[in-house]
């Protein structure tokens, strides 16, 4: 069974954010991973290398998951549309058949495909403007 936790989209202040919400929620962050660290890392302005590029904090069976959207890559964050849906799910195939429904008719972000991060993912806007993650973690079963 897919796995559905709330992606957040952060004007540059997602470490803040991210701590805010574990002294709430309690629990411990999954991870934490840098501009700076990723082979994008060329491409982001030295004042942004060390905002977040993934973080995740585990509050009971989900993980609030969240990132630094920057300008300087061309990321405008507006309030009330800065979240998506992440989908988990079991296998590459799953991944293909939930993105292909979601994404007909409408608008594909991110096609999916293997990513630097060991994930099969892609992203997409449905047709009723919500915005879409999905991935499938090469070697992890989900948690049921």
């Amino acid at each position: 069974m897919p796995l559905l936790n709330p992606y957040l989209n952060l004007p540059g202040n997602t470490e803040e954010a991210f701590n805010f919400y574990r002294s709430v929620f309690g629990g411990e962050f999954t991870g934490i991973h840098r501009f700076k660290d990723t082979p994008e890392s060329g491409r982001v302005a030295p004042a942004d290398a060390d905002k977040i590029m993934h973080i995740g904090l585990r509050v009971g069976n989900n993980v609030l998951m969240g990132t630094d959207a920057l300008e300087s890559m061309g990321h405008t964050v507006t309030n009330g549309t800065n979240i998506s849906l992440s989908v988990n799910v079991e296998s590459e195939a799953e991944a293909d058949r939930v993105f292909a429904g979601l994404s007909a008719g409408g608008k594909v972000s991110v096609p999916m495909a293997k990513m630097f991060w060991g994930d099969y993912f892609g992203m997409l806007t449905d047709k009723f403007g919500i915005q879409w993650m999905v991935a499938y973690s090469y070697g992890q079963t989900l948690p049921t």
